[in-house]
């Protein structure tokens, strides 16, 4: 009945949140326990709700959060808001986990992340982790009107589209298209139209490319290897490798970061959930 409720009305993400600092500027739910999903895992019992908490003051949020909900944190709620802050925006991917928590009778994640790094990795791609999660279904709980924030959601979209449609092949399905791009009907495939989609490329997705063209001694400027990119057949080739470069890196921070602000106890339950998971899903192929 609970996951009734989340999937029908999100009452119950809003009552959930309701036990939360109210200083938001969005708050989104994601994965199983708010969408359905196909596979060896789409009927999990009580599936574990993951949140994401965007923040303008995340000082100011922790040591209010501290007050209502002491016993979410690890040891590092001794240490203070300041060094748990600290610890969010400095390493990682600028995100703090609280896991495995019981809230209003339901098992939870959620994560705080500065309102300021979100929009950084909306438009620049730094580490693509909560950019990357916003580019697949989530499921808006609360929104303020920073029209900064709304700008770059948008901008992070656009940016997920054009890096798609430079990775399709020439030719691909309909159902390929909706898959890869999200119902974009635009594919220019020539040289100059490539230029012109690797040059509308978040920064940090450009400084990869470049970095990985880029041969020792030439330091060439970004352009002139976008340019080259573009007349390149494997150019989608090269946009994948730049963009897997973003990803792997900032997720092994963040993973290691979780040993700390979860807890080594957490961190083994949660590990051990994981790859629980993994396991049934293997077997389920291996049958």
């Amino acid at each position: 009945m609970a996951l009734q409720a989340l999937h029908s009305s999100g009452v119950g993400l809003r009552r959930i949140l309701a036990h939360f600092p109210e200083d938001l500027s969005l708050a989104f739910a994601y994965g199983s326990a708010v969408y359905r999903q196909a596979g060896p895992n789409a009927h999990q019992e009580n599936p574990m709700l993951d949140l994401v908490f965007t923040v303008d003051d995340p000082v100011a949020w922790h040591a209010m959060n501290l007050k209502k909900n002491w016993s979410h944190y690890s040891f590092l709620k001794l240490l203070g808001p300041r060094i748990i802050s600290s610890i969010q925006n400095n390493y990682g991917a600028g995100v703090y986990f609280n896991p495995l928590i019981m809230c209003d009778g339901k098992l939870i994640k959620y994560g705080v992340i500065s309102t300021g790094t979100l929009i950084e990795d909306l438009l620049n791609w730094n580490n693509l982790y909560i950019a990357g999660r916003l580019q697949k279904p989530v499921k808006i709980v609360s929104m303020n009107e920073n029209m900064a924030l709304r700008a770059a959601l948008d901008k992070n979209l656009r940016s997920a589209v054009t890096t798609a449609c430079l990775m399709l092949p020439e030719s691909f399905s309909e159902e390929d298209l909706f898959i890869e791009i999200a119902g974009l009907s635009y594919s220019d495939k020539s040289p100059e139209g490539q230029f012109t989609q690797l040059m509308t490329l978040p920064r940090t997705l450009q400084q990869q490319i470049n970095h990985i063209m880029d041969p020792p001694g030439r330091n060439r400027d970004v352009e002139e290897t976008l340019l080259q990119v573009a007349q390149d057949p494997d150019c989608g080739d090269v946009v994948r490798l730049a963009v897997s470069s973003i990803v792997r890196p900032s997720s092994i921070r963040q993973s290691t970061k979780g040993l700390f602000t979860a807890g080594v106890k957490k961190s083994v339950i949660y590990s051990s959930r994981k790859l629980n998971k993994m396991w049934k899903g293997w077997m389920r192929k291996a049958s």
